[in-house]
């Protein structure tokens, strides 16, 4: 995953008013993979398990757009 969806999906954290820890059992998933997951670095977003309940916990989904001027023809 990237930072900026690290950035979003910290940014729900707060606007919801959860911790990590919230949402670590919000998703039934270890704090630390929570922690992983958000704070980047090697392997930080490798098990799609753990992205997949944080995003269904915070209301959110993964969404791809073409870039203006990429794949147009």
């Amino acid at each position: 995953m990237n930072d900026e969806l690290r950035a979003v999906v910290n940014a729900r954290l707060k606007t919801k008013g959860m911790s990590r820890a919230d949402l670590a059992r919000a998703t039934g998933k270890h704090p630390n993979a929570i922690s992983r997951a958000l704070n980047g670095g090697k392997d930080s977003g490798s098990p799609p398990p753990v992205w997949a309940a944080m995003l269904e916990a915070l209301d959110l989904r993964l969404t791809a757009e073409v870039l203006p001027g990429e794949g147009e023809q």
